[in-house]
């Protein structure tokens, strides 16, 4: 190598002849292993506003539980419902998993997307080549957003009391 290296592409051309551990890393992309315990399922937390929900996922039939109810049940409204399938339609996995989900604070709108955070980390879990697809939609990023908390001397966190002159 005794000739100057420009780019990147030139560094992995040179590094296609040798034979060398460094060579082999960067030929071949490693996927992380998938995690998956003794039960074949794959485990993850997902946050949302104030809700935290522990979601497992296995291979099944598409049945969703959420604190041992069915998910028509507990998401009564078919935006929420939309909301858990949303992973699932862009891995192209729908009805090819079944989910488990504890889910505690928050609202129902707040634990609906805690609990597809949840599932969409549990499906890079478990199928770690679905990362790049579910980052690019954006459902491996935790909404940060939250409530802003109360003031002191103020109605509400930035509301003023009502002010009077007389």
């Amino acid at each position: 190598m005794t000739e100057q290296t420009r780019s990147l592409e030139d560094l992995k051309d040179a590094l296609k002849g040798a034979d060398s551990p460094i060579a082999e890393a960067v030929a071949e992309e490693a996927l992380p292993e998938p995690k998956i315990d003794q039960h074949g399922r794959a485990y993850a937390t997902g946050k949302r506003k104030d809700a935290i929900a522990r979601v497992w996922i296995k291979p099944g039939n598409g049945k969703v539980t959420v604190n041992g109810r069915d998910q028509e049940i507990y998401f009564a409204r078919p935006v929420l419902r939309m909301m858990l399938r949303q992973p699932f339609e862009i891995a192209g996995r729908v009805d090819g998993y079944d989910v488990i989900a504890t889910v505690k604070g928050g609202g129902l709108s707040g634990q609906a997307g805690a609990v597809r955070h949840g599932i969409s980390k549990a499906l890079t879990y478990y199928e770690p080549e679905l990362r790049k697809a579910l980052k690019a939609e954006g459902f491996l990023t935790r909404d940060s957003r939250t409530v802003e908390r109360k003031k002191y001397g103020r109605k509400k966190a930035r509301r003023s009391f009502q002010f009077s002159k007389r």
